[in-house]
């Protein structure tokens, strides 16, 4: 993958719903995030919504005087959106693959924090993408344990005897 240079890097798109009310210790990253992309007279887009840590990168990032640019579908806007416009620009798609290819076209790199599904699936689309080269843009992933996120665990009911073994699955939501 070719590297970027920092007079292409304009906007740094930033995704991460991690629901970080309970977990203040999340807080101070996201807002130095923020931070870093006004100092570097940079610009940010994100998710759109209002709630998770980019939320914080958004604010941040606003109240300093950064461009800001939420792009949400449209199914979700009514489940959180920005609430007061003055934060910012919203864009306003039809699903979520034109919010994926939105944030591609917007954004010159990419930075995800610790999230839920949806920031699962744009991190696991844009890495394809990037893989099979059908873009040539940075990303830059921060894993952390997930509280929130969905967990796989297998159980069984058999001994051990029977060939047919039956499997079930539980998806539990760790807290």
């Amino acid at each position: 993958m070719a590297a970027t240079s920092s007079r292409q890097l304009k906007n740094i798109c930033v995704l991460s719903r991690f629901h970080y009310e309970n977990y203040k210790e999340f807080v101070q990253a996201p807002i130095d995030i923020g931070r870093a992309i006004t100092e570097r007279k940079l610009h940010l887009v994100y998710g759109g919504g209002d709630r998770g840590l980019s939320k914080l990168v958004s604010e941040a990032a606003f109240i300093r005087v950064s461009q800001v640019l939420g792009i949400i579908p449209k199914s979700l806007k009514p489940l959180g959106c920005m609430p007061n416009p003055q934060t910012g620009e919203e864009l306003v798609v039809s699903n979520m693959q034109e919010r994926i290819s939105q944030m591609l076209n917007h954004a010159y790199a990419f930075i995800f924090l610790p999230g839920d599904l949806t920031t699962l699936e744009a991190l696991i689309t844009f890495a394809s993408w990037a893989h099979l080269n059908i873009y040539k843009k940075p990303i830059a992933y921060k894993p952390e344990p997930d509280l929130m996120t969905l967990a796989l665990d297998w159980a069984t009911n058999d001994d051990g005897n029977n060939p047919r073994k039956k499997c079930k699955l539980y998806l539990t939501h760790c807290l």
